[in-house]
This record gives C-alpha cells, structure tokens and sequence, in this order.
C-alpha cells in the first residue's frame, strides 16, 4: 500500500461513441438552471452519454427513484453492449483548456477511501475542504449501492510548490499514447487525455511531499496531509459511506485490494495556473427584500456584497473570510425557517444577477474570493471550511464525466 493513498487503476474509457455527446458536467452544477440541462439533453438525444449514467442534482425533486433506476439499468447495458474498453493498470493525464483558462493540468488516479475523512478536524491523508451535509448522500448513495461503475467528477488538489509531478508529465507528453482530444458540449472548452503507465512510479513522487522537514516549514508543524479534496466533497463523501458499508460484508484480506475501496479522481497541482479559485455565491428567493437584507446585515460582521436586483451593496467588516460564510448561513437558514424561502449556491456573477433581476422576491449574496494559496494552511489549522466557501473556477469548467472505473 502507498504512503499517501494514490494509486494507479484499470481505468475505463468509452470506445465507438461520440465523445462529444458522452462527457458532460458535473451533476451539481446549473441547480437553478434548467434551461442548460434540457439544452443538453436535446443535444444527446440517443447517443450513448454519461448524462445517462449520472442524477443532475437539479432533478433531485424530479422522479429521482425513477432517475436513479434508469442509471443503474443504462450501466449495465454499457458494460454488457462493450461501450467501455479497460487500460492497463495506470493513470490519465488530463489537459483542459476552457473559455477562463488555456490550461488545466490533472492526474486521474486512484484515491484510498481508508485514507480519507470529511470529518472536521480530521487527521487523515485525504481530507474535505468543505463542510459536508450527510443529507446530500443518499440520493448518490441509491446509485451507488447498485451501479458496477463509478464515473467521478472529484477533483483533489495537491500542495506541490516546485511543480515536479503533473507539471513534468505534461513536458514529456508526446512520449505517451494519446486515448482522446475533443471538444466538450455546452461552451465547455477543450479536453485532451494520455495514457501514463504504472512504471512513472508516481506514488513515490507524491510521497516526496510529505518530507517532515517540508511539512513543517510549509504549515508550521509536521502535519501529514497529503490531498485536499477541492470539487466533489460530497461525492467523495457517498464513496466512503458505500466503502464503509462494503467492508463490513468481505473477509480482511478482501479489503486490502476491493475495488469500492478505491474512488477514481482528477488530482490536480492547486499552484497549477490554470486552478484559480471563484467565490460561490448565495441565491436566496422567497423572500421580503427589504426586510432581509436589513436583518442579514445586522446579523453579519464582515465583508461581502448584497444584491437586490437593482442594485449592489457593499458591507464592510473586518471578519475572515470562513467567519463571514458561517455567519451568512447561518443567517439565510434562520430567516427562511421563521419566514420561508428558499436558497440555491451560484457560480458567477453574471449568472447570479441574471437571476435576481428575474425574481422580484430573491436576493444575491456575494462573499469574496478564497486565495487558493491559504487552502492547505488553514485546512490544516482549522480544519475544513464552511460548506460553498468557493469554487474551482466556473461552472462550464467543472470536471466532465468521461473515465470510469469499476467498483466491483
């Protein structure tokens, strides 16, 4: 077993489909915006889609039983109709380009789930960023519990200052085979992957990171962490929940190498050029305007802006960051159970007063920015942050379903 809990795997890859109609975005994006996924849908029509294979969280309320049997059944007509063809043992390196950046660095790899907790405070290898809401999980887990694949749109970040690891596979990455290049569907920019073979000996790369000297230098005590987990909290989170269950019912020695131990991920450098970090924003609707945004202002104390459709305030205050997002929430979940309403989380600022001005009883509130060079240290020293601090870029630049790996 390595050190830090990365590992190559049998990666699945789509062959014969039009890989332009089978990636598409990760599931919680757009919630509040239908229009993008009944455009999709309309784009793939019968094609063969991880659409098919994944719940958009905006359908959550939607026939998700219904939803989540047709997955299960759409799986394992892919496995039996040999949609998929395996890799050998290894990792893909992914390039992204995207309307915001000219290149995305990753490293789709293997993760430990026995390395991993999302539990505040925890110690382990693997660990949240964010809060984690335990409610989120049972819809991902129904898929799970049944599916015989998993297809991950989790992107965990690495704290490798020197750039030596992705940075130096993407140098030489015409000595690699080339498994796919295209375009990806609904403005989503470009996305190349090359087949890196287990003989790279990455895992040993990444255990460089955890130098004692290193780590103490860099978080002011020898703490042995490893990997962040930047997207995908949650669905992170439903893999060890269904690990959890799984082990329970295999002998010890079938835990060491089950493949439900394993969850697929984009491992992504956090200095890489193309991560940059977005503020996520709160959308609050339902809601008395006025009367809200006079009483979120005397229940917060720090800095951040409030939008009413016609116009933006600024607060100020002198709070961190994670404090202000705390107090916010706070406020937003006291108010709506007293008086009602409704919030949803927005990625841009555009798209956010696109929908405020649409909605005369909604409300914008926009925190600031996270600097992704603070992540690790305070992950460290505080543990995670508060649910929807930020957001890795976009929503159009969220992780795409392409790779598969089989969990069975």
């Amino acid at each position: 077993m390595t050190e830090t809990g990365l590992y190559p795997a049998e990666i699945l890859i789509p062959e014969g489909v039009d890989m332009e109609k089978w990636a598409c975005v990760a599931c919680d994006q757009f919630t509040s915006e239908k229009d993008y996924w009944d455009k999709l849908t309309a784009f793939v029509g019968n094609a063969k889609s991880t659409l098919k294979l994944t719940l958009p969280e905006i359908y959550l309320n939607d026939n998700a039983e219904g939803r989540i049997r047709a997955i299960n059944a759409n799986i394992r007509e892919y496995l039996s109709g040999g949609v998929f063809k395996s890799l050998p043992r290894g990792y893909i390196l992914t390039v992204r380009e995207t309307p915001f950046v000219k290149r995305r660095i990753g490293l789709v790899a293997c993760v430990d789930l026995e390395k991993y907790d999302y539990k505040k405070g925890a110690k382990n290898l693997v660990r949240a960023t964010e809060g984690t809401i335990e409610e989120r999980i049972p819809p991902r887990l129904k898929i799970r519990e049944n599916a015989a694949v998993e297809f991950p749109h989790i992107m965990i970040l690495f704290d490798d200052e020197r750039r030596e690891i992705t940075e130096k596979l993407y140098e030489k990455k015409s000595e690699f085979i080339k498994l796919y290049d295209f375009t990806l569907n609904m403005g989503g920019g470009r996305v190349e992957g090359y087949f890196v073979p287990e003989t790279e000996n990455l895992a040993e790369k990444f255990s460089a990171l955890l130098d004692e000297q290193r780590l103490t230098a860099k978080y002011g005590a020898c703490d042995r962490f490893a990997f962040a987990v930047g997207d995908g909290n949650h669905s992170l989170a439903t893999a060890k929940a269904h690990w959890n269950r799984v082990k329970e019912t295999v002998s010890e020695e079938e835990r060491r190498t089950h493949p439900a131990r394993f969850a697929l991920a984009e491992f992504n450098n956090i200095y890489d050029e193309g991560i940059y970090f977005e503020p996520i924003y709160r959308f609050v609707s339902g809601v008395n305007r006025a009367k809200f945004i006079k009483e979120l202002k005397a229940a917060t104390c720090g800095h951040y802006t409030v939008a009413d459709g016609d116009s933006e305030t600024e607060v100020e205050g002198n709070a961190a960051l994670p404090e202000v997002i705390s107090a916010i929430d706070g406020f937003i979940k006291q108010y709506t159970e007293i008086y009602g309403g409704t919030v949803d989380y927005i990625h841009g600022e555009d798209n956010l007063l696109k929908l405020v001005k649409a909605d005369s009883t909604a409300v914008g509130v926009m925190p600031d920015t996270l600097n992704k060079s603070d992540l690790f240290r305070y992950v460290s020293e505080s543990g995670s942050l508060p649910r929807k601090t930020f957001s890795m870029g976009m929503g159009v630049e969220k992780r795409y379903y392409l790779e598969g790996k089989k969990i069975r």
